[in-house]
C-alpha cells in the first residue's frame, strides 16, 4: 500500500493574478487576464489575443546573473517554484542530498528567447548570438534551472505531451514519491506570446479570432470558435503524505489520487477517442466511481467537435448533467502545459474553500448535456475533483484530486 503524495505548496503565476491568493480572488471575482497582445505588434496577424501576465518584473524576484540566461518562461517558473516551496514551508538547502526533485512538463520551449537571438544571428551575425541560446530555448530548461537553484539533484526529469504534459507531470512525480522520493517540484509554466511563437500557435487552425475579448474564448457555446493563448501555469511541492506530516507541514492542500494518460487514436479508424478512457482509469486508480466526484475542471478546447467529444465523455461517465463542470482557464486562456497544473492549483482551493470557481463568458449550447458552471461562483463542498487536458496529436490525460485523508 502506497503512502499517498500530497500537495503542500502551490506557486501561481497567471494572467489574472500572481501568487495564489490574488489568482483565487481573481478568479472567483470572475475577473479575466484576456486582453490585446501587448508584448509585441499583434496587427497583422488573425488572432491577436492573448492571456498575458502583467506586473511582473523578473529583476524584482531573481538575481541578475539569472536574467540574461533565461526565457521570460523560465523566469516565471522559477518565480513559481520560490513561491511553492516557501508555500510548503520548505529550505532546499536542510534537504537531504538527492532526496527532492524538479518534474515539469513543457510545450514550446523558450520560444522569445530564441526568437531574440535568431534576429541577432541574422542582423549582427553569429559572435552576437548568446552562448545561453545553447539552453535557453531547450524544453527542459525549467526543470533545470530550478534544479540548479535550489540544488534539488534526486530524480528530475521533463515531460512533453502538448497540453496534456502538466498533468502528466503530476502524475510523474507521484510516481517518484511512490518510489521514495520525499519532495518534487512539479507541474508546469509556459510563456510564447512573440511573434515567431504566434506563427507557430497559428499553425494549429486552433486560435479564436477577433478583438472582443469577453466572446473570444468560449467552450460549450454555440459561438465557440477556438481558444486564446495565455502564458504562466503553476508549480506544486508534492510530498510524501507521512514525511509531510513528521515534518510538521503547514499545510497539506490535498492528494494527487488518480491518473490515466491515454492516445486518440488514428484519425479515420473509426475507433473512438481516448479521453473517456482516460477518466474511467482515473477514477480506478483512485478507487472511486463517478459518484464520488464532485467537480469536473474540463479540457475545454473551444473547437465544436472536441467540445462535444469531451462532453459526450461525461455524460456517459457521470450522466446527462450529473456533476458540476467548470473551466476557469476562460479567465486567463490556455496556457499549454502551464494549463492543468493551474487547474490542479484551482481544484485544491476549490476543495479547501468549498466553492467551485466559474466559467466566464459562456452560455451552455443545448448540444452539451453537461452542469457547465457559469457567472458566478457556486458554493458548494467539494472533497474530490477530476481535472481534465488535452494535446494536439492525441493526448488525453486525467488526474484526481481529493481532500487529504
Amino acid at each position: 500500500m502506497h503512502a499517498p503524495a500530497v500537495v503542500t505548496g502551490l506557486g501561481v503565476a497567471a494572467p489574472n493574478g500572481l501568487g495564489v491568493e490574488e489568482y483565487w480572488a481573481a478568479t472567483l471575482d470572475g475577473r479575466s487576464g484576456i486582453g490585446r497582445i501587448s508584448r509585441f505588434d499583434p496587427s497583422d496577424y488573425p488572432s491577436r489575443l492573448a492571456g498575458e501576465i502583467d506586473g511582473f518584473s523578473a529583476g524584482e524576484h531573481l538575481p541578475n546573473r539569472l536574467l540574461p540566461q533565461t526565457d521570460r518562461m523560465t523566469q516565471l517558473a522559477l518565480v513559481s517554484a520560490d513561491w511553492s516551496l516557501q508555500d510548503a514551508g520548505v529550505d532546499p538547502a536542510q534537504l537531504p542530498h538527492y532526496s527532492a526533485g524538479v518534474i515539469t512538463a513543457s510545450h514550446s520551449g523558450g520560444f522569445e528567447f530564441g526568437q531574440n537571438e535568431l534576429k541577432a544571428l541574422w542582423s549582427k551575425g553569429g559572435k552576437y548570438v548568446s552562448a545561453y541560446q545553447s539552453f535557453a530555448w531547450f524544453y527542459a530548461v525549467n526543470s533545470g534551472q530550478i534544479s540548479i537553484r535550489h540544488g534539488l539533484r534526486g530524480p528530475s526529469s521533463v515531460v512533453i505531451s502538448d497540453q496534456a504534459g502538466g498533468l502528466d507531470a503530476l502524475a510523474q512525480a507521484r510516481r517518484q514519491v511512490r518510489k521514495g522520493t520525499s519532495l518534487v517540484v512539479a507541474g508546469a509554466v509556459d510563456a510564447s506570446i512573440c511573434s515567431w511563437g504566434w506563427v507557430a500557435q497559428l499553425a494549429s487552425g486552433r486560435l479564436a479570432t477577433g478583438d472582443d475579448a469577453a466572446r473570444a474564448y468560449l467552450p460549450f457555446d454555440a459561438a465557440a470558435r477556438g481558444h486564446v493563448p495565455g502564458e504562466g501555469g503553476a508549480l506544486l511541492v508534492v510530498e510524501d503524505a507521512e514525511r509531510a506530516r513528521a515534518r510538521g507541514a503547514a499545510k497539506i492542500y490535498g492528494e494527487l489520487a488518480g491518473h490515466a494518460a491515454t492516445m486518440d487514436p488514428r484519425p479515420g479508424s473509426g475507433r473512438a477517442p481516448g479521453i473517456e478512457r482516460a477518466i474511467d482509469g482515473a477514477l480506478r486508480d483512485a478507487g472511486i466511481g463517478p459518484g464520488d466526484v464532485d467537480v469536473v475542471f474540463a479540457d475545454a478546447a473551444a473547437i465544436p467537435e472536441l467540445d462535444r467529444i469531451e462532453a459526450a465523455a461525461l455524460t456517459r461517465t457521470f450522466g446527462p448533467r450529473g456533476v458540476p463542470v467548470t473551466a476557469p482557464k476562460t479567465m486567463t486562456g490556455r496556457l499549454y502545459s502551464g494549463a492543468a497544473p493551474l487547474d490542479v492549483a484551482a481544484a485544491l482551493l476549490s476543495i479547501r474553500d468549498g466553492v467551485i470557481p466559474p466559467t466566464i463568458g459562456s452560455s451552455l449550447a443545448d448540444p452539451y448535456d453537461i452542469d457547465l458552471v457559469v457567472g458566478a461562483p457556486r458554493p458548494a463542498p467539494v472533497r474530490t475533483a477530476l481535472v481534465l487536458a488535452r494535446g494536439q496529436g492525441g493526448f488525453n490525460s486525467a488526474l484526481v484530486v481529493r481532500a487529504a485523508r
